[in-house]
């Protein structure tokens, strides 16, 4: 039941999206269930009973110019999916804001991503509710402080 109500409400990006209508390459994490120490209420800070989250990931490139037509264009999802399966070790995180910052620069750090959309919800929290979580959205210039990564850094760190 839970996998189907987070997969329905997986909006898509063109479905009144700050993220437009234009075309897309779209790589995507969905429904990645990890354990973390994270939350405020006073039941979420005892580290024997960590909070169970649902994470989802979505990065987008925009599909103009040379990248149009680039056979070989691929986003990896890897070094997300590396960073999250690592919170089961990190020290406890207040907000869930902050597990989300970092994916966005975990994100951004491929140059060929320009657009993300990640989601993180805290199954089990509530009773009433499936779960109860955040979304960041938007586009690199939107959510990265100027200065990003080039291509020929990220390509020399992928290949170390």
């Amino acid at each position: 039941m839970f996998g189907e109500m987070i997969r329905d409400n997986m909006p898509s990006p063109n479905a009144a999206s700050p993220l437009g209508t234009r075309p897309y390459l779209k790589s995507v994490l969905r429904n990645v269930i990890v354990n973390a120490q994270v939350g405020l209420h006073p039941w979420e800070l005892y580290p024997e009973r960590p909070t169970r989250l649902c994470v989802n990931v979505e990065m987008f490139a925009w599909l103009h110019g040379a990248k149009a037509h680039d056979k070989d264009l691929y986003i990896d999802y890897d070094p997300v999916r590396n960073a999250i399966i690592t919170w089961p070790e990190r020290p406890h995180t207040p907000l869930l804001e902050t597990l989300a910052r970092e994916l966005v620069e975990v994100c951004f750090a491929n140059p060929l991503v320009d657009a993300i959309r990640i989601s993180i919800t805290k199954l089990d929290i509530f009773n009433e509710a499936d779960g109860a979580g955040i979304e960041i959205c938007g586009e690199r210039s939107e959510l990265l402080p100027a200065g990003n990564v080039n291509r020929k850094n990220y390509d020399q760190s992928r290949s170390e």
